[in-house]
Protein backbone atom coordinates (compact mmCIF):
# COMPACT_ATOMS: atom_id res chain seq x y z
CA UNK A 1 0.00 0.00 0.00
CA UNK A 2 1.37 3.44 -0.95
CA UNK A 3 1.98 5.83 1.95
CA UNK A 4 1.71 9.61 1.64
CA UNK A 5 2.74 12.41 3.97
CA UNK A 6 -0.44 14.29 3.13
CA UNK A 7 -3.57 13.73 1.07
CA UNK A 8 -2.48 14.10 -2.55
CA UNK A 9 -4.60 15.12 -5.53
CA UNK A 10 -6.95 12.35 -6.67
CA UNK A 11 -7.25 10.65 -3.28
CA UNK A 12 -10.16 10.71 -0.84
CA UNK A 13 -10.42 10.01 2.86
CA UNK A 14 -12.74 7.33 4.24
CA UNK A 15 -15.14 10.04 5.38
CA UNK A 16 -15.30 11.57 1.91
CA UNK A 17 -15.89 8.19 0.30
CA UNK A 18 -18.61 7.34 2.82
CA UNK A 19 -20.41 10.62 2.16
CA UNK A 20 -20.08 10.30 -1.60
CA UNK A 21 -21.32 6.69 -1.76
CA UNK A 22 -24.03 6.97 0.92
CA UNK A 23 -22.54 4.44 3.34
CA UNK A 24 -21.15 4.77 6.84
CA UNK A 25 -17.50 4.98 7.79
CA UNK A 26 -18.04 1.97 10.01
CA UNK A 27 -19.25 -0.05 6.98
CA UNK A 28 -16.12 0.83 5.01
CA UNK A 29 -13.94 -0.07 7.98
CA UNK A 30 -15.74 -3.42 8.23
CA UNK A 31 -15.28 -4.11 4.50
CA UNK A 32 -11.57 -3.35 4.93
CA UNK A 33 -11.30 -5.67 7.92
CA UNK A 34 -12.98 -8.48 5.94
CA UNK A 35 -10.60 -7.97 3.01
CA UNK A 36 -13.47 -7.01 0.74
CA UNK A 37 -12.67 -3.36 0.07
CA UNK A 38 -9.33 -1.95 1.12
CA UNK A 39 -7.89 1.55 0.49
CA UNK A 40 -5.33 2.05 -2.26
CA UNK A 41 -3.09 4.16 -0.04
CA UNK A 42 -2.58 5.42 3.45
CA UNK A 43 -1.23 8.66 4.82
CA UNK A 44 1.68 8.63 7.26
CA UNK A 45 -0.84 9.61 9.88
CA UNK A 46 -2.72 6.34 9.24
CA UNK A 47 -5.64 7.78 7.28
CA UNK A 48 -7.11 5.48 4.64
CA UNK A 49 -6.99 6.96 1.15
CA UNK A 50 -9.13 5.94 -1.81
CA UNK A 51 -9.12 6.62 -5.53
CA UNK A 52 -11.85 6.92 -8.17
CA UNK A 53 -11.02 3.36 -9.20
CA UNK A 54 -11.75 2.25 -5.65
CA UNK A 55 -15.17 3.90 -5.93
CA UNK A 56 -15.96 1.72 -8.92
CA UNK A 57 -15.20 -1.38 -6.86
CA UNK A 58 -17.29 -0.07 -3.95
CA UNK A 59 -20.16 0.64 -6.32
CA UNK A 60 -20.00 -2.99 -7.48
CA UNK A 61 -20.08 -4.18 -3.88
CA UNK A 62 -23.05 -1.97 -2.98
CA UNK A 63 -24.92 -3.06 -6.12
CA UNK A 64 -24.34 -6.77 -5.52
CA UNK A 65 -25.32 -6.40 -1.87
CA UNK A 66 -28.55 -4.71 -2.96
CA UNK A 67 -29.24 -7.71 -5.22
CA UNK A 68 -28.98 -9.98 -2.20
CA UNK A 69 -25.45 -11.35 -2.52
CA UNK A 70 -23.75 -12.14 0.77
CA UNK A 71 -20.43 -10.47 1.53
CA UNK A 72 -18.68 -13.85 1.13
CA UNK A 73 -20.25 -14.29 -2.32
CA UNK A 74 -19.26 -10.76 -3.32
CA UNK A 75 -15.70 -11.34 -2.14
CA UNK A 76 -15.44 -14.49 -4.26
CA UNK A 77 -17.13 -13.02 -7.33
CA UNK A 78 -15.47 -9.61 -7.63
CA UNK A 79 -12.33 -11.20 -9.05
CA UNK A 80 -14.21 -13.49 -11.47
CA UNK A 81 -16.78 -11.16 -13.03
CA UNK A 82 -14.71 -10.51 -16.13
CA UNK A 83 -17.19 -11.19 -18.95
CA UNK A 84 -20.90 -10.58 -19.55
CA UNK A 85 -21.45 -14.34 -19.27
CA UNK A 86 -19.75 -14.39 -15.86
CA UNK A 87 -22.05 -11.64 -14.64
CA UNK A 88 -25.15 -13.24 -16.20
CA UNK A 89 -24.38 -16.62 -14.57
CA UNK A 90 -23.80 -14.99 -11.19
CA UNK A 91 -27.10 -13.13 -11.47
CA UNK A 92 -28.93 -16.31 -12.52
CA UNK A 93 -27.64 -18.14 -9.45
CA UNK A 94 -28.59 -15.23 -7.22
CA UNK A 95 -32.05 -15.01 -8.76
CA UNK A 96 -32.59 -18.72 -8.04
CA UNK A 97 -31.52 -18.21 -4.42
CA UNK A 98 -33.85 -15.24 -4.05
CA UNK A 99 -36.78 -17.20 -5.50
CA UNK A 100 -36.18 -19.96 -2.95
CA UNK A 101 -36.03 -17.40 -0.16
CA UNK A 102 -39.24 -15.78 -1.41
CA UNK A 103 -40.94 -19.19 -1.35
CA UNK A 104 -39.69 -19.79 2.20
CA UNK A 105 -40.80 -16.36 3.41
CA UNK A 106 -44.17 -16.70 1.65
CA UNK A 107 -44.74 -20.04 3.38
CA UNK A 108 -43.76 -18.49 6.72
CA UNK A 109 -46.10 -15.54 6.19
CA UNK A 110 -48.97 -17.85 5.25
CA UNK A 111 -48.33 -19.99 8.35
CA UNK A 112 -48.30 -16.90 10.58
CA UNK A 113 -51.62 -15.68 9.18
CA UNK A 114 -53.18 -19.14 9.55
CA UNK A 115 -51.87 -19.50 13.09
CA UNK A 116 -53.17 -16.05 14.06
CA UNK A 117 -56.61 -17.03 12.78
CA UNK A 118 -56.59 -20.20 14.90
CA UNK A 119 -55.46 -18.31 18.02
CA UNK A 120 -58.33 -15.84 17.68
CA UNK A 121 -60.88 -18.59 17.05
CA UNK A 122 -59.72 -20.60 20.08
CA UNK A 123 -60.28 -17.64 22.40
CA UNK A 124 -57.91 -19.17 24.93
CA UNK A 125 -54.21 -19.32 25.61
CA UNK A 126 -53.12 -22.94 25.20
CA UNK A 127 -49.47 -23.26 24.25
CA UNK A 128 -49.76 -27.04 23.97
CA UNK A 129 -52.32 -26.66 21.19
CA UNK A 130 -50.35 -23.78 19.73
CA UNK A 131 -47.31 -26.03 19.41
CA UNK A 132 -49.37 -28.77 17.73
CA UNK A 133 -50.86 -26.29 15.26
CA UNK A 134 -47.43 -24.90 14.39
CA UNK A 135 -45.97 -28.39 13.90
CA UNK A 136 -48.84 -29.30 11.57
CA UNK A 137 -48.41 -26.05 9.65
CA UNK A 138 -44.74 -26.94 9.19
CA UNK A 139 -45.82 -30.38 7.97
CA UNK A 140 -48.15 -28.64 5.49
CA UNK A 141 -51.02 -30.64 6.98
CA UNK A 142 -54.10 -28.86 5.62
CA UNK A 143 -56.17 -30.15 8.54
CA UNK A 144 -54.17 -28.26 11.18
CA UNK A 145 -57.28 -26.27 12.16
CA UNK A 146 -58.99 -29.41 13.53
CA UNK A 147 -56.57 -29.37 16.48
CA UNK A 148 -58.49 -26.60 18.20
CA UNK A 149 -61.52 -28.92 18.45
CA UNK A 150 -59.71 -31.57 20.49
CA UNK A 151 -59.38 -31.46 24.26
CA UNK A 152 -55.98 -32.00 25.89
CA UNK A 153 -56.58 -35.69 26.65
CA UNK A 154 -57.47 -36.47 23.04
CA UNK A 155 -54.47 -34.50 21.81
CA UNK A 156 -52.21 -36.47 24.17
CA UNK A 157 -53.67 -39.66 22.70
CA UNK A 158 -52.97 -38.46 19.16
CA UNK A 159 -49.38 -37.46 20.03
CA UNK A 160 -48.72 -40.87 21.59
CA UNK A 161 -50.39 -42.87 18.85
CA UNK A 162 -49.30 -41.09 15.67
CA UNK A 163 -46.10 -39.64 14.33
CA UNK A 164 -45.86 -37.31 11.34
CA UNK A 165 -45.92 -40.06 8.71
CA UNK A 166 -48.63 -42.24 10.27
CA UNK A 167 -50.79 -39.20 11.08
CA UNK A 168 -50.76 -37.95 7.50
CA UNK A 169 -51.37 -41.47 6.23
CA UNK A 170 -54.39 -41.83 8.53
CA UNK A 171 -55.90 -38.55 7.30
CA UNK A 172 -55.32 -39.59 3.71
CA UNK A 173 -57.15 -42.89 4.22
CA UNK A 174 -59.92 -41.14 6.17
CA UNK A 175 -60.50 -38.65 3.37
CA UNK A 176 -60.46 -41.28 0.65
CA UNK A 177 -63.05 -43.27 2.57
CA UNK A 178 -65.14 -40.12 3.09
CA UNK A 179 -65.07 -39.51 -0.66
CA UNK A 180 -66.40 -43.03 -1.25
CA UNK A 181 -69.21 -42.40 1.22
CA UNK A 182 -70.05 -39.13 -0.53
CA UNK A 183 -70.38 -41.00 -3.82
CA UNK A 184 -72.78 -43.46 -2.21
CA UNK A 185 -74.85 -40.60 -0.83
CA UNK A 186 -74.88 -38.84 -4.20
CA UNK A 187 -75.99 -42.06 -5.95
CA UNK A 188 -78.74 -42.56 -3.34
CA UNK A 189 -77.35 -45.96 -2.31
CA UNK A 190 -79.50 -47.22 0.62
CA UNK A 191 -77.66 -47.38 3.99
CA UNK A 192 -78.69 -51.02 4.41
CA UNK A 193 -77.22 -52.07 1.04
CA UNK A 194 -74.28 -54.45 1.05
CA UNK A 195 -72.07 -51.92 -0.69
CA UNK A 196 -72.80 -49.25 1.90
CA UNK A 197 -72.35 -51.66 4.78
CA UNK A 198 -68.91 -52.70 3.53
CA UNK A 199 -67.76 -49.10 3.51
CA UNK A 200 -69.44 -48.48 6.86
CA UNK A 201 -67.44 -51.35 8.33
CA UNK A 202 -64.23 -49.89 6.89
CA UNK A 203 -65.13 -46.51 8.37
CA UNK A 204 -65.80 -47.99 11.81
CA UNK A 205 -62.52 -49.94 11.68
CA UNK A 206 -60.74 -46.68 10.94
CA UNK A 207 -62.35 -45.08 13.99
CA UNK A 208 -61.23 -48.03 16.11
CA UNK A 209 -57.73 -47.68 14.70
CA UNK A 210 -57.75 -44.03 15.77
CA UNK A 211 -58.91 -44.82 19.30
CA UNK A 212 -56.78 -47.93 19.63
CA UNK A 213 -59.98 -49.84 20.40
CA UNK A 214 -60.84 -47.55 23.33
CA UNK A 215 -64.61 -47.07 22.96
CA UNK A 216 -64.61 -44.62 25.87
CA UNK A 217 -63.20 -42.07 23.43
CA UNK A 218 -66.25 -42.35 21.16
CA UNK A 219 -68.38 -39.71 22.97
CA UNK A 220 -65.59 -37.16 22.56
CA UNK A 221 -65.21 -38.02 18.88
CA UNK A 222 -68.96 -37.73 18.34
CA UNK A 223 -68.91 -34.33 20.02
CA UNK A 224 -65.96 -33.20 17.91
CA UNK A 225 -67.61 -34.54 14.76
CA UNK A 226 -70.86 -32.66 15.29
CA UNK A 227 -70.75 -29.84 12.75
CA UNK A 228 -73.63 -27.39 13.04
CA UNK A 229 -72.24 -24.77 10.70
CA UNK A 230 -69.58 -25.85 8.21
CA UNK A 231 -66.72 -23.35 8.07
CA UNK A 232 -65.13 -24.72 4.90
CA UNK A 233 -65.54 -27.23 2.08
CA UNK A 234 -64.02 -30.11 4.08
CA UNK A 235 -66.43 -29.57 6.99
CA UNK A 236 -69.34 -29.35 4.57
CA UNK A 237 -68.28 -32.69 3.14
CA UNK A 238 -67.97 -34.25 6.60
CA UNK A 239 -71.40 -32.97 7.57
CA UNK A 240 -72.91 -34.86 4.62
CA UNK A 241 -70.84 -37.95 5.47
CA UNK A 242 -71.97 -37.87 9.12
CA UNK A 243 -75.64 -37.48 8.19
CA UNK A 244 -75.46 -40.39 5.75
CA UNK A 245 -73.49 -42.63 8.11
CA UNK A 246 -75.87 -42.16 11.02
CA UNK A 247 -78.39 -44.58 9.54
CA UNK A 248 -75.70 -46.84 8.03
CA UNK A 249 -74.01 -47.29 11.42
CA UNK A 250 -77.32 -48.14 13.08
CA UNK A 251 -77.81 -50.92 10.52
CA UNK A 252 -74.20 -52.06 10.97
CA UNK A 253 -74.44 -52.24 14.79
CA UNK A 254 -77.82 -53.91 14.57
CA UNK A 255 -76.30 -56.69 12.48
CA UNK A 256 -73.43 -56.98 14.95
CA UNK A 257 -75.88 -57.19 17.85
CA UNK A 258 -73.84 -54.57 19.71
CA UNK A 259 -74.08 -50.78 19.61
CA UNK A 260 -71.01 -49.05 21.08
CA UNK A 261 -72.70 -45.70 20.43
CA UNK A 262 -75.55 -46.56 22.75
CA UNK A 263 -74.03 -44.69 25.65
CA UNK A 264 -73.56 -41.64 23.50
CA UNK A 265 -77.17 -41.63 22.42
CA UNK A 266 -78.31 -41.83 26.04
Amino acid sequence: MIKHKAIPQGYMTVGEVAKKMGVTVRTLQYYDKEGLFSPSAESKGGRRLYTDKDLITLHQIISLKFLGFSLDDIKKRLTSLDTPDDIANALTEQADDIRKEIERLTASLTAIEQFKKEVLQMQEVNFKKYADIIVNLQMKNEFYYLIKRFDDDTLDHIRNRFDKESGLDFMDRFNRLSDEILRLQKDNVPPESEKCQQITEAYWNLIMEFTGGDVSMIPKLVEIGNIDHAANEWEEKQKIVNDYLESALQVYFSRLGDNPLGEVEK
